[in-house]
Protein backbone atom coordinates (compact mmCIF):
# COMPACT_ATOMS: atom_id res chain seq x y z
CA UNK A 1 0.00 0.00 0.00
CA UNK A 2 1.08 3.52 -1.09
CA UNK A 3 2.15 6.15 1.23
CA UNK A 4 1.14 9.36 0.97
CA UNK A 5 3.17 11.76 3.00
CA UNK A 6 1.81 15.33 3.20
CA UNK A 7 4.83 17.98 4.50
CA UNK A 8 3.84 20.89 6.18
CA UNK A 9 6.86 23.96 6.05
CA UNK A 10 6.42 27.14 8.46
CA UNK A 11 9.80 28.12 9.75
CA UNK A 12 10.26 31.36 8.42
CA UNK A 13 8.20 33.67 6.24
CA UNK A 14 7.09 30.49 3.37
CA UNK A 15 3.95 28.74 4.03
CA UNK A 16 4.47 25.68 2.47
CA UNK A 17 2.77 21.69 1.55
CA UNK A 18 3.74 19.58 -0.02
CA UNK A 19 2.32 15.46 -1.25
CA UNK A 20 4.49 12.67 -1.76
CA UNK A 21 3.98 9.41 -2.68
CA UNK A 22 6.49 6.52 -1.93
CA UNK A 23 9.10 9.43 -2.21
CA UNK A 24 8.09 10.83 -5.45
CA UNK A 25 6.55 14.34 -5.62
CA UNK A 26 2.56 14.88 -6.39
CA UNK A 27 2.23 18.51 -5.33
CA UNK A 28 4.59 21.45 -3.94
CA UNK A 29 2.73 24.70 -3.23
CA UNK A 30 4.54 27.91 -1.50
CA UNK A 31 2.85 31.18 -0.70
CA UNK A 32 5.72 33.69 -0.31
CA UNK A 33 5.38 36.99 1.84
CA UNK A 34 6.24 39.85 0.12
CA UNK A 35 5.61 42.52 2.77
CA UNK A 36 8.77 42.20 4.49
CA UNK A 37 10.51 43.58 1.64
CA UNK A 38 9.28 47.31 3.00
CA UNK A 39 11.51 46.18 6.05
CA UNK A 40 14.50 45.10 4.98
CA UNK A 41 14.06 41.78 6.77
CA UNK A 42 11.40 39.60 7.92
CA UNK A 43 8.93 40.54 10.70
CA UNK A 44 8.16 37.92 13.10
CA UNK A 45 5.00 38.85 14.07
CA UNK A 46 3.93 39.93 10.52
CA UNK A 47 4.75 36.32 9.58
CA UNK A 48 3.05 34.13 11.86
CA UNK A 49 -0.32 36.02 10.81
CA UNK A 50 0.55 35.54 7.38
CA UNK A 51 0.71 32.20 7.98
CA UNK A 52 -2.39 31.60 9.90
CA UNK A 53 -3.96 33.15 6.62
CA UNK A 54 -1.71 31.14 3.94
CA UNK A 55 -2.09 27.37 5.71
CA UNK A 56 -5.54 26.18 5.18
CA UNK A 57 -5.38 27.51 1.30
CA UNK A 58 -2.22 26.02 0.84
CA UNK A 59 -3.00 22.86 2.25
CA UNK A 60 -6.10 22.59 0.41
CA UNK A 61 -4.16 23.11 -3.10
CA UNK A 62 -1.57 20.93 -1.98
CA UNK A 63 -3.33 17.96 -2.18
CA UNK A 64 -5.63 19.05 -4.98
CA UNK A 65 -2.70 19.14 -7.42
CA UNK A 66 -1.75 15.81 -5.88
CA UNK A 67 -5.30 14.47 -6.85
CA UNK A 68 -6.20 12.77 -3.31
CA UNK A 69 -8.69 13.41 -0.72
CA UNK A 70 -7.22 14.29 3.06
CA UNK A 71 -8.81 10.40 4.13
CA UNK A 72 -5.82 8.67 1.64
CA UNK A 73 -2.75 10.84 3.89
CA UNK A 74 -0.81 7.90 5.80
CA UNK A 75 0.66 10.78 7.78
CA UNK A 76 1.89 14.29 8.06
CA UNK A 77 5.31 15.51 8.45
CA UNK A 78 6.17 19.33 10.10
CA UNK A 79 8.77 21.25 11.02
CA UNK A 80 9.31 21.13 14.22
CA UNK A 81 12.55 23.83 14.52
CA UNK A 82 14.71 25.97 14.30
CA UNK A 83 13.07 28.82 12.92
CA UNK A 84 10.48 31.54 14.03
CA UNK A 85 8.42 30.45 17.56
CA UNK A 86 5.26 32.40 16.40
CA UNK A 87 5.49 30.87 12.25
CA UNK A 88 6.54 26.80 13.96
CA UNK A 89 3.50 27.25 16.45
CA UNK A 90 1.00 27.34 13.18
CA UNK A 91 2.04 24.96 10.89
CA UNK A 92 3.06 22.13 14.09
CA UNK A 93 -0.70 23.39 15.72
CA UNK A 94 -2.56 22.84 12.22
CA UNK A 95 -0.45 19.64 11.89
CA UNK A 96 -1.53 18.35 15.19
CA UNK A 97 -4.88 19.16 14.53
CA UNK A 98 -5.19 17.54 11.09
CA UNK A 99 -3.93 14.29 12.37
CA UNK A 100 -5.93 14.15 15.12
CA UNK A 101 -9.01 14.94 12.60
CA UNK A 102 -7.35 12.03 10.52
CA UNK A 103 -6.00 9.67 13.32
CA UNK A 104 -2.95 9.55 11.60
CA UNK A 105 0.29 10.29 12.68
CA UNK A 106 2.54 13.51 13.09
CA UNK A 107 6.06 13.08 12.32
CA UNK A 108 8.33 15.98 13.65
CA UNK A 109 10.85 17.20 11.00
CA UNK A 110 14.51 19.49 11.72
CA UNK A 111 14.21 21.70 9.19
CA UNK A 112 17.88 21.20 8.08
CA UNK A 113 17.72 17.98 7.57
CA UNK A 114 14.86 18.60 5.36
CA UNK A 115 17.53 20.83 3.10
CA UNK A 116 20.04 17.98 3.33
CA UNK A 117 17.57 15.37 2.21
CA UNK A 118 15.98 17.31 -0.69
CA UNK A 119 18.28 15.85 -3.24
CA UNK A 120 16.07 12.19 -2.33
CA UNK A 121 13.22 14.17 -3.28
CA UNK A 122 11.91 11.70 -6.38
CA UNK A 123 10.06 13.43 -9.60
CA UNK A 124 8.64 11.18 -12.39
CA UNK A 125 9.85 11.99 -15.60
CA UNK A 126 13.50 12.91 -14.17
CA UNK A 127 16.59 10.97 -13.16
CA UNK A 128 16.89 11.35 -9.77
CA UNK A 129 20.09 11.66 -8.94
CA UNK A 130 20.98 11.31 -5.27
CA UNK A 131 24.00 11.16 -3.25
CA UNK A 132 25.58 7.67 -1.49
CA UNK A 133 25.77 7.69 1.96
CA UNK A 134 27.87 8.66 3.71
CA UNK A 135 28.04 11.71 2.08
CA UNK A 136 29.38 15.48 2.80
CA UNK A 137 26.80 18.37 3.12
CA UNK A 138 27.33 22.08 2.74
CA UNK A 139 24.46 23.36 4.17
CA UNK A 140 24.08 27.42 3.94
CA UNK A 141 21.00 29.51 4.41
CA UNK A 142 20.68 32.97 6.07
CA UNK A 143 20.60 31.01 9.62
CA UNK A 144 23.08 28.32 8.98
CA UNK A 145 26.43 27.76 7.67
CA UNK A 146 27.72 24.02 8.01
CA UNK A 147 29.61 21.19 7.15
CA UNK A 148 27.74 18.38 8.15
CA UNK A 149 28.37 14.46 7.50
CA UNK A 150 25.30 12.60 6.88
CA UNK A 151 25.53 8.19 7.31
CA UNK A 152 22.24 7.83 6.60
CA UNK A 153 18.92 9.93 6.64
CA UNK A 154 19.06 9.11 10.38
CA UNK A 155 22.15 10.02 10.89
CA UNK A 156 24.24 13.28 11.24
CA UNK A 157 27.72 14.33 12.72
CA UNK A 158 28.32 18.74 12.08
CA UNK A 159 32.02 18.74 11.13
CA UNK A 160 31.83 22.00 11.37
CA UNK A 161 29.97 25.59 11.25
CA UNK A 162 30.09 29.24 11.73
CA UNK A 163 30.98 30.77 15.00
CA UNK A 164 29.10 33.63 14.20
CA UNK A 165 27.10 34.78 11.50
CA UNK A 166 25.73 32.89 8.49
CA UNK A 167 26.76 32.94 4.95
CA UNK A 168 23.54 33.97 4.08
CA UNK A 169 23.36 36.82 6.51
CA UNK A 170 26.21 38.45 5.34
CA UNK A 171 24.71 38.68 1.41
CA UNK A 172 21.93 39.98 3.17
CA UNK A 173 24.20 42.67 5.29
CA UNK A 174 26.18 43.44 2.29
CA UNK A 175 22.77 44.17 0.03
CA UNK A 176 21.39 46.23 2.94
CA UNK A 177 25.03 48.38 3.05
CA UNK A 178 25.01 49.02 -0.25
CA UNK A 179 21.39 49.95 -0.97
CA UNK A 180 20.74 46.89 -2.86
CA UNK A 181 17.10 45.90 -1.08
CA UNK A 182 16.11 42.52 0.38
CA UNK A 183 16.82 39.59 0.19
CA UNK A 184 20.03 40.27 -0.51
CA UNK A 185 21.61 36.98 -2.13
CA UNK A 186 19.92 36.74 -5.23
CA UNK A 187 20.67 40.70 -6.15
CA UNK A 188 24.13 40.26 -5.11
CA UNK A 189 24.32 36.84 -7.25
CA UNK A 190 22.78 38.97 -10.45
CA UNK A 191 25.30 41.59 -10.00
CA UNK A 192 28.06 40.00 -9.62
CA UNK A 193 27.68 38.16 -12.77
CA UNK A 194 28.66 41.40 -14.76
CA UNK A 195 31.69 42.32 -11.93
CA UNK A 196 35.11 41.49 -11.56
CA UNK A 197 35.57 39.35 -8.59
CA UNK A 198 39.17 40.19 -8.18
CA UNK A 199 39.16 43.96 -8.55
CA UNK A 200 38.50 44.47 -4.67
CA UNK A 201 40.03 42.53 -1.77
CA UNK A 202 38.21 41.87 1.56
CA UNK A 203 39.66 40.24 5.08
CA UNK A 204 39.87 36.67 4.81
CA UNK A 205 39.77 35.29 8.38
CA UNK A 206 41.98 32.40 9.50
CA UNK A 207 39.46 30.35 12.14
CA UNK A 208 41.37 26.90 12.94
CA UNK A 209 39.54 23.45 11.97
CA UNK A 210 36.62 23.57 10.03
CA UNK A 211 34.64 26.08 11.49
CA UNK A 212 33.23 29.44 9.65
CA UNK A 213 33.62 32.79 10.62
CA UNK A 214 31.75 35.81 8.24
CA UNK A 215 31.86 38.78 10.97
CA UNK A 216 35.30 40.01 9.93
CA UNK A 217 34.13 39.72 6.45
CA UNK A 218 30.99 42.42 6.61
CA UNK A 219 33.10 44.62 8.66
CA UNK A 220 36.10 44.78 6.04
CA UNK A 221 33.08 45.41 3.23
CA UNK A 222 31.73 48.51 5.69
CA UNK A 223 34.96 50.01 6.35
CA UNK A 224 35.73 49.63 2.65
CA UNK A 225 32.71 51.21 1.52
CA UNK A 226 32.44 54.31 3.90
CA UNK A 227 36.13 55.23 3.00
CA UNK A 228 35.53 55.08 -0.31
CA UNK A 229 32.16 57.11 -0.20
CA UNK A 230 33.49 59.76 1.38
CA UNK A 231 35.88 59.92 -1.62
CA UNK A 232 32.96 59.63 -3.77
CA UNK A 233 29.75 59.58 -3.11
CA UNK A 234 29.09 57.90 -6.48
CA UNK A 235 31.66 54.79 -5.38
CA UNK A 236 28.89 51.99 -4.56
CA UNK A 237 26.42 53.29 -8.00
CA UNK A 238 29.55 53.25 -9.87
CA UNK A 239 31.59 50.17 -8.87
CA UNK A 240 28.45 47.85 -7.39
CA UNK A 241 29.00 45.05 -10.15
CA UNK A 242 32.79 44.54 -9.00
CA UNK A 243 31.89 45.17 -5.29
CA UNK A 244 29.23 42.53 -5.34
CA UNK A 245 31.79 39.85 -7.70
CA UNK A 246 34.31 40.72 -5.09
CA UNK A 247 32.70 40.30 -2.29
CA UNK A 248 30.86 36.89 -3.15
CA UNK A 249 34.06 35.43 -4.48
CA UNK A 250 35.15 36.13 -0.48
CA UNK A 251 32.73 34.40 0.97
CA UNK A 252 32.72 31.39 -1.61
CA UNK A 253 36.56 30.73 -0.63
CA UNK A 254 35.98 30.77 2.31
CA UNK A 255 32.88 28.20 2.11
CA UNK A 256 34.98 25.62 -0.47
CA UNK A 257 38.39 26.28 1.25
CA UNK A 258 36.68 24.21 4.53
CA UNK A 259 34.50 21.87 2.29
CA UNK A 260 37.58 20.47 0.51
CA UNK A 261 39.67 20.10 4.10
CA UNK A 262 36.78 18.28 4.99
CA UNK A 263 36.57 16.01 2.08
CA UNK A 264 40.48 15.44 2.69
CA UNK A 265 40.23 14.68 6.27
CA UNK A 266 37.02 12.45 6.02
CA UNK A 267 38.15 10.63 2.56
CA UNK A 268 34.30 11.15 0.96
CA UNK A 269 33.71 12.06 -2.41
CA UNK A 270 30.25 12.08 -2.25
CA UNK A 271 29.29 16.08 -2.17
CA UNK A 272 25.91 18.24 -2.08
CA UNK A 273 24.91 21.30 -1.33
CA UNK A 274 21.36 22.76 0.53
CA UNK A 275 19.69 25.42 2.02
CA UNK A 276 18.50 28.93 0.69
CA UNK A 277 22.45 30.24 -0.70
CA UNK A 278 22.89 26.78 -2.47
CA UNK A 279 21.11 28.83 -5.46
CA UNK A 280 23.72 31.00 -5.45
CA UNK A 281 24.96 30.64 -9.29
CA UNK A 282 29.21 31.33 -7.93
CA UNK A 283 28.57 28.71 -5.10
CA UNK A 284 27.04 26.03 -7.49
CA UNK A 285 29.74 26.74 -10.35
CA UNK A 286 32.32 26.16 -8.34
CA UNK A 287 30.70 23.22 -6.13
CA UNK A 288 31.16 21.58 -9.84
CA UNK A 289 34.43 22.68 -10.49
CA UNK A 290 36.14 21.39 -7.57
CA UNK A 291 34.08 18.10 -8.02
CA UNK A 292 36.00 17.71 -11.42
CA UNK A 293 39.15 18.50 -10.02
CA UNK A 294 39.23 16.89 -7.08
CA UNK A 295 36.84 13.65 -8.29
CA UNK A 296 33.94 13.94 -6.36
CA UNK A 297 30.67 13.43 -7.13
CA UNK A 298 28.32 16.44 -6.61
CA UNK A 299 24.55 16.87 -6.43
CA UNK A 300 23.08 20.37 -6.72
CA UNK A 301 19.44 20.83 -6.02
CA UNK A 302 16.86 22.04 -8.05
CA UNK A 303 16.26 25.74 -7.23
CA UNK A 304 12.72 24.79 -6.49
CA UNK A 305 14.27 22.85 -3.38
CA UNK A 306 16.86 25.56 -2.28
CA UNK A 307 14.17 27.34 -0.71
CA UNK A 308 12.06 26.91 2.26
CA UNK A 309 9.51 23.78 0.69
CA UNK A 310 7.52 21.38 2.05
CA UNK A 311 8.26 18.73 -0.05
CA UNK A 312 11.53 18.22 1.67
CA UNK A 313 10.22 18.14 5.06
CA UNK A 314 7.79 15.65 3.85
CA UNK A 315 11.07 13.74 2.20
CA UNK A 316 12.50 13.76 5.70
CA UNK A 317 9.26 12.71 7.21
CA UNK A 318 9.09 9.77 5.20
CA UNK A 319 12.28 8.84 6.09
CA UNK A 320 11.36 8.52 9.84
CA UNK A 321 7.68 7.40 9.43
CA UNK A 322 9.65 4.65 7.78
CA UNK A 323 11.91 3.93 10.19
CA UNK A 324 8.59 3.41 12.68
CA UNK A 325 9.54 7.24 14.10
CA UNK A 326 5.87 8.87 15.51
CA UNK A 327 5.59 12.21 16.98
CA UNK A 328 3.38 12.64 20.26
CA UNK A 329 0.76 15.22 20.27
CA UNK A 330 2.16 17.09 23.60
CA UNK A 331 5.28 17.95 21.15
CA UNK A 332 6.45 21.93 21.17
CA UNK A 333 7.85 23.69 18.21
CA UNK A 334 11.49 25.27 19.25
CA UNK A 335 13.34 27.96 17.53
CA UNK A 336 16.82 26.44 18.12
CA UNK A 337 17.77 23.04 17.89
CA UNK A 338 21.07 22.32 19.20
CA UNK A 339 21.96 19.32 17.22
CA UNK A 340 20.65 16.85 14.94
Amino acid sequence: MADFILGIESSCDDTSAAVLKDGFLLSNVIASQQVHKDFGGVVPELASRAHEQNIVPVVSQALGKAGIQPSDLTAIAFTRGPGLLGSLLVGTSFAKALGIALDIPIIMVNHLQGHILADFVKQEGKENRHPAFPYLCLLVSGGNSQIVRVDSPLEYTILGQTIDDAVGEAFDKCSKMMGLGYPGGPIIDRLAKEGDPKRFQFAKPHIPGLDYSFSGVKTSLLYFVRDEMAKDPQFIEKNKEDICASFQKVLIDILMDKLVKAARQTGIKEVTIGGGVSANSGLRARIEAEGRKRGWNTYLPEFKFTTDNAAMIAIAGWFRYKAGERTPLDVAPVSRIADY
